[in-house]
């Protein structure tokens, strides 16, 4: 049985196709807006890892430059390897919709696949993804508790349903909202949003302006799933026997409270206790020792199930315990206060020979950010199905296993920190100045040395520092800050255990007048409005009182650069004089380059930019351009070079790359019978401009300029 299904989404068609093209699927559906189509799959294994305490769910998004039309790749390699940062962009943020809607109980491995198959330039396939995703896994037989509706909205002016690329490049807002229905209400499960300072009661507004369409795309899947919807497997739930479970509560006992919470019970006032976390995977180092030592306990009974089942009881009985504390008796693990932030420390200029450094520490969390100034030619250049074009500003982030206490090899750049660099990005790209203000390439890394919890937002506030240290003329700086959730308890700059047992990791980052990112992920069904008017407001206030820290370490940025920082100069000149400069093959650029020590890079409408580690190779390669591509007039007067002899004058370059001729008549006042009676190579002489020809070659005169001196 296949439909096509279609509703209207503001101004866009939104279709949903279920031909069971991918038979062998669990499920797979076709979505479509404008004329970008994607194909959604899932899959789940038959069988359970036995002794598997998580679920293994795992998302892709596929790029195929077919799509586009393109034939990409290296000049060597002329199809897709591995996904591209914007594909892991994408697969994560369709990751963090779907996921907190599987059973817990579910230990079957399951894959989503999602495809573009066409892209029409316009549309945007994530969203899009997104909702065939839902779509897939409702109507499949693999146990979800879906659906959920998705939306991307944009502002230029008026909020726009489902932008354009124009509209989210050059507008005020672009955010990608995820909801699921409860009762009478949507709840928000996931946004993911970068904007130009908006308020926070802005965000409200727009994210309950999105909800009606959240409505209608939900309203439109239960219609598919209604028809088209096959059984869901019946998961059997494994429950722990009661004398496993009574052996496990008397090895317990009440050490959970004292492990997390003991510390908190010392003399030391609050929030100057930084607590005993040292994280590993999420968790207290204590709590990690004792779980080892549950692990021993169990191994007894040789049986993996029973292991597994323990480690989840293990596991509830520690989010019990945290629920419990947090929610009813108002108390953390570190003994702060709901809103409290711990303790902040910031540095900058640590590294000499690098052109700006900051190091932010929040408690046990710590982030080390380096920046690198670099010439308009060191831009990234980016090729792939979405996008084609140039990167002037980028960030990168870290996380070696060092910093949560690990010993794991050293591999590239995974999707955790190609996601928390991102989010950084998207965070300060607001405050970075325009090109034409600051020529320069940026590059920040920043390096999370320690992690509890919000390094990504921590790496915002290092990145800051690391800006203003470097001399760069940002607006103003931006700091981030997570915000969590137990229950109905929302609590501020959450770490380690809060985030892992919680309910919601909320991060905000801004500047003192609006959010400039936003990204929400959450392990229950979603959050009312209530939660997220609070959230806001805890972010607001912490991130205020973050940037005071900020200041208080550098309160603007640097007037100079480093002086290890390379300098880029740039004039205008006329797009006709390009090739002058340039010279036949490249000859006259080359000499500049090599001459003076530089590099040079000229844009199409006559912008030359001159980069060099010392100003004076810079200013000199300047002057030569300028030499080269100023106008000349009739009847200047320049002190010349000979530089070669002919049998009927002398070409004189009267400065670097403009030479003239001085015919033998224009030598002196009386006929000359030989050009080199007058002048030999080398010779220094004055000479007049006395015609310029419709093809710009100069006419000079030796006799007329002496006659004139």
């Amino acid at each position: 049985m296949s439909n096509n299904y279609q509703i209207k989404i503001g101004e866009k068609i939104l279709e949903i196709n279920t031909t069971p093209l991918a038979e062998n699927a669990n499920g797979s559906v076709f979505a479509k807006i404008g004329e970008t189509i994607v194909l959604a799959t899932c899959v789940i294994s038959k069988n359970i890892i036995e002794g598997q305490d998580f679920f293994p769910l795992t998302v892709d998004y596929e790029e195929r430059y077919y799509a586009a039309g393109k034939i990409l790749g290296s000049r060597f390699v002329r199809r897709e390897t591995r996904p591209t940062d914007e594909a892991i962009l994408i697969s994560r943020l369709i990751d963090r919709a779907i996921r907190p809607l599987f059973p817990k109980d579910l230990k079957n491995e399951v894959q989503v696949i999602i495809t573009c198959l066409a892209f029409d330039g316009e549309n945007d396939p994530a969203t899009l993804g997104l909702l065939a995703a839902s779509t897939a896994l409702l109507i499949s037989d693999i146990p979800w508790n879906g659906p959920v509706g998705a939306i991307r909205i944009g502002k230029k002016e008026n909020l726009i349903i489902f932008p354009d690329y124009q509209a989210r490049d050059s507008g005020e807002l672009d955010m990608a909202i995820s909801g699921v229905e409860e009762g009478n209400d949507i709840l928000i499960n996931m946004i993911e949003s970068q904007s130009k300072e908006v308020k926070e009661d802005e965000v409200v507004n727009i994210i309950n302006y999105s909800k009606p369409y959240l409505k209608q795309i939900i309203d439109l899947q239960r219609e598919i799933q209604k028809k088209e919807g096959r059984a869901k497997i019946k998961i059997e739930s494994e429950k722990i026997d009661s004398e496993l479970e009574k052996e496990i509560k008397s090895f317990l006992q009440n050490k959970i409270e004292k492990v997390i919470f003991e510390p908190n019970l010392t003399t030391e006032p609050l929030g100057t206790y930084t607590g005993p976390y040292a994280q590993i995977e999420g968790y207290t180092q204590e709590i990690s020792d004792f779980k080892k030592q549950l692990i021993e306990l169990l191994k007894k009974y040789n049986d993996p199930k029973k292991i597994s089942l323990g480690l989840n009881f293990f596991e509830e009985e520690v989010e019990r315990v945290l629920t419990n504390y947090i929610v009813n008796k108002d108390i953390r693990p570190d003994g702060r206060k709901p809103d409290e932030i711990r303790p902040i420390t910031t540095q900058v200029g640590l590294l000499p020979r690098t052109h700006g450094s900051g190091l932010f520490s929040r408690g046990k969390t710590r982030t080390l950010s380096i920046l690198t100034l670099g010439a308009p030619g060191d831009q990234r250049i980016l090729e792939g199905m979405e996008i084609r074009g140039e990167k002037r500003f980028f960030h990168h982030y870290n996380f070696p296993p060092y910093c949560s206490g690990e010993v794991k090899p050293i591999k590239g750049p995974g999707r955790r920190e190609i996601g928390h660099g991102m989010l950084a990005e998207r965070a300060l790209i607001p405050v970075i100045p325009n090109f034409d203000d600051f020529p320069y390439t940026i590059r920040i890394v920043s390096e999370v040395l320690s992690s509890n919890g919000s390094t990504s937002m921590a790496s915002v506030c290092s990145s800051s520092l690391a800006l203003m240290d470097a001399g760069v003329p940002i607006k103003k700086p931006v700091a981030g800050i997570s915000i969590g959730l137990f229950g109905d308890k929302v609590l501020t700059d959450i770490q380690g255990p809060e985030d892992h047992y919680g309910d919601m990791d909320f991060k905000v980052a801004g500047t003192e007048d609006g959010i400039c990112a936003i990204q929400m992920d959450v392990k229950n069904r979603g959050i009312n409005e209530n939660i997220l008017r609070e959230a806001l407001k805890k972010a607001k206030n912490a991130r205020q009182f973050i940037l005071k820290k900020i200041l208080e370490t550098i309160s603007s940025p640097r007037e100079n650069l480093s002086p290890f920082a390379p300098r880029v100069f740039s004039l205008q000149i006329k797009p006709e004089k390009i090739r002058d400069v340039i010279g036949p093959g490249g000859k006259v650029i080359n000499e500049i380059i090599e001459e003076c020590g530089v590099s040079i890079d000229i844009e199409e409408d006559g912008r030359v930019f001159i980069t060099a580690e010392k100003e004076e190779a810079a200013k000199k390669a300047v002057a030569w351009i300028e030499n080269i591509t100023r106008e000349i007039k009739v009847g200047e007067i320049f002190q010349g070079k000979v530089k070669r002899i002919l049998d009927f004058g002398a070409i004189v370059e009267i400065f670097p790359g403009q030479e003239g001729l001085v015919h033998i008549s224009e030598l002196a006042p009386y006929r000359v019978r030989k050009v080199e009676d007058i002048v030999k190579v080398g010779d220094l002489i004055p000479v007049k401009v006395i015609a310029i020809d419709p093809q710009g070659r100069i006419s000079l005169s030796l006799k007329k300029a002496k006659k004139e001196k």
